[in-house]
Order: structure tokens, then C-alpha cells, then sequence
């Protein structure tokens, strides 16, 4: 049943799908839901996913377009010695986010619909002060963001939209101790109406099976 269920095929034909029971109940709560957390570790595809079901939604004219943001936050080296402008020193943040893209579509397609404003691609600071409507929203490496970044962001959402928080709660990078904002929106909103948690384990592991092992070796067999 989990392997029957194509989300899209990408730009080389091949079907988008869910591999783990942990990923088929992501992609129903997110088709169905409003605002939907994906947590869990690395590896269990909760921004790819998240980057098709947007994608499903975009060419089935459900949003008009695709926000897709993390916050800046280091994990170990500095952006202000990066060469470049603003956008060019921020590029290797988003870049992940991009690669999703690209996984599912060409790069004639990407460009085009970015160059269209259809897939919009920003820091999540770039964020402040808009209403989003319309629009499906993910915002990737959640648990990089501080209590108030997080409220900031969830009050964007606006008529017509989905939103989609994916992280790891226990691959916090914020420079100083504190909370992280992923952990507080998970405390603050479970049991909330209209919003889901989704956990992932290492069962829901699909990169390689070698990144499973990693994740068990690091944080133990009850992980």
C-alpha cells in the first residue's frame, strides 16, 4: 500500500512515492491537513517530500505558489566569510531546498519557475512583515530557529495555504544555548486543531541504509 502511492513522477520519469509507513502518514497528513510538522532525523525525506507534495499541489492549481525557506544558521563555519553579495553568501544555506527542486524537476522547469515567482527560494528573515496566501510553504532545518523566529513564521500563513515545518530536534546549531524554536512549537501546538505532528525513527531512514546505522551509533538503539 505505502509503495502503491505516487505523489508525482519527476522530470526523468521516475515516481515520487513514499518508502516507510512513517512517510506514507506524513504525505496524507500534509494532502490533507494545514499546517503539518515533519520531525525526525536525517534521511526519512521529510523535505523532499514535502518539496513534492508542494510541487502536487502547484500543477494541480491548489496554490499559486511554492515558499520554500530555512533560517541561517551555521554548523560550524561563518556566513560573513563567505564571498559575495547577500544572495550569493546565503546561496549554500538554500541550497538544499534547490536540490529538491531539481530532484523533481529539470532546470529549464526550476528556472522558469522561479524567474515566474512560482517557487519563491529566501532565508527565513525575508519572511517578516508578509501574509502568504495562496501558498504552500515548508520551512526546513525548523529546529535552527529561535521561539520567536518560529511564531514569526507560523503567522504568516494566510487564506488558501498549507505550510510544512520539517527538523531535527536533536541537530540544534543555534550559536547560543536556548530553546529551540522547533522544540517550543511542538510543546505549545500538540493537540492543536488543524495542525499534525508527524514523528519519523530510524525505521523511516530511506538515503541509505548506511545513514540509518549512523543515526542508531549516535543516538542509541531507542532513537
Amino acid at each position: 500500500e505505502v509503495l502503491t502511492t505516487e505523489i508525482l513522477r519527476t522530470s526523468r520519469g521516475k515516481p515520487v512515492r513514499p518508502r516507510s509507513a512513517g512517510q506514507k502518514r506524513y504525505v496524507e497528513a500534509v494532502a490533507g491537513g494545514i499546517i503539518t510538522f515533519g520531525i525526525g532525523p536525517a534521511g526519512t525525506g521529510k523535505s523532499w517530500l514535502a518539496v513534492a507534495m508542494a510541487l502536487r499541489a502547484l500543477q494541480a492549481g491548489q496554490v499559486d505558489r511554492i515558499v520554500l525557506t530555512r533560517p541561517l544558521v551555521e554548523a560550524g563555519e561563518r556566513v560573513g566569510f563567505l564571498p559575495g553579495d547577500l544572495m550569493a553568501k546565503v546561496d549554500p544555506y538554500l541550497r538544499p531546498l534547490y536540490d529538491a527542486l531539481f530532484d523533481m524537476v529539470d532546470s529549464e522547469t526550476a528556472e522558469r519557475l522561479v524567474d515566474r515567482g512560482q517557487v519563491e527560494v529566501a532565508p527565513l528573515a525575508f519572511m517578516r512583515g508578509r501574509t502568504l496566501n495562496n501558498s504552500f510553504i515548508i520551512l526546513d532545518e525548523a529546529q535552527n530557529t529561535t521561539p520567536e523566529q518560529m511564531k514569526m513564521f507560523l503567522t504568516r500563513f494566510g487564506e488558501g495555504s498549507r505550510m510544512v515545518i520539517c527538523g531535527d530536534p536533536k541537530q540544534v546549531d543555534l550559536p547560543h544555548p536556548g530553546t529551540s524554536g522547533l522544540a517550543d512549537a511542538v510543546a505549545r501546538l500538540d493537540g492543536v486543531e488543524s495542525i499534525a505532528m508527524i514523528p519519523f525513527g530510524i525505521a523511516d531512514v530511506v538515503r541509505h541504509p548506511v545513514v540509518g546505522r549512523i543515526v542508531q551509533a549516535y543516538e542509541g538503539p531507542d532513537a
